[in-house]
């Protein structure tokens, strides 16, 4: 590892774990930095970060909390952009495989969310529930993760037959590596659009402006399109 190589602190949403670890050897094998990665639901790491966590970088699931990031002078303003478009998928662990029709019939037993108050992709799916009508009806079906790979860990699990969930959790160059699912047509919630931010205590760390600007890279945004974003 050259001398100069420094490590950079990253808050970043769950549902961006497995493309991220790619990432992070990737940017490591190219740059010598390394990345220390946190992860947890967005509105989590909102709360840390506004708390005084001494992130450098957030990847957050939505646009939403690195603007008030911005807006409250706890990030830097002209380093903001998206670094993904998230995409929501219906899932199932076992081999039932869902469609646009499984979660109308209402025949499961539980389906698993992320906690919508603090994740981006529970307030997707949420949306998704409502635009299908199904939402009041379903209401008592629902479990909700505290992030979005608690609730892939629900059906994984067995607890919950289906989740609303992302899709870099169970795609991988188009095709799904564990289960079966649907992907929602985006036009059915807000699209998740994934913003990158540098952070307050990140401002000093040359290895930290490095990553972000690798993050925007052919390369980099190649591995991220292969876990389902666009």
């Amino acid at each position: 590892m050259p001398a100069s190589a420094a490590t950079v602190k990253v808050a970043a949403a769950s549902n961006f774990v497995a493309p991220l670890n790619v990432l992070a050897a990737d940017f490591a094998k190219r740059s010598g930095h390394q990345l220390q990665v946190s992860s947890g639901a967005t509105g989590k790491l909102f709360a840390q970060i506004s708390h005084g966590a001494p992130f450098d970088v957030f990847l957050a699931a939505d646009d939403e909390a690195p603007g008030k990031l911005v807006a409250t002078g706890l990030a830097i303003k002209n380093t903001l952009f998206t670094y993904a478009t998230g995409r929501l998928v219906l899932w199932s662990a076992a081999g039932n495989t869902p469609d646009k029709n499984t979660l109308k019939s209402g025949i499961f037993n539980k389906l698993a969310l992320a906690n919508p108050n603090v994740a981006p992709y529970g307030r997707a799916a949420v949306a998704y529930l409502q635009a299908q009508g199904v939402y009041g009806r379903l209401k008592n079906k629902l479990v909700y993760g505290e992030n979005i790979a608690q609730a892939q860990q629900f059906v994984a699990s067995g607890n919950a037959q289906y989740g609303l969930i992302a899709a870099s959790l169970v795609m991988l160059d188009g095709q799904f590596k564990l289960g079966q699912g649907w992907l929602v047509p985006a036009q059915y919630h807000q699209p998740i659009r994934q913003d990158a931010v540098l952070l307050n205590p990140g401002q000093g760390n040359a290895a930290a402006t490095a990553f972000l600007h690798y993050l925007k890279s052919a390369p980099a945004q190649q591995i991220i399109r292969r876990y389902g974003y666009q």
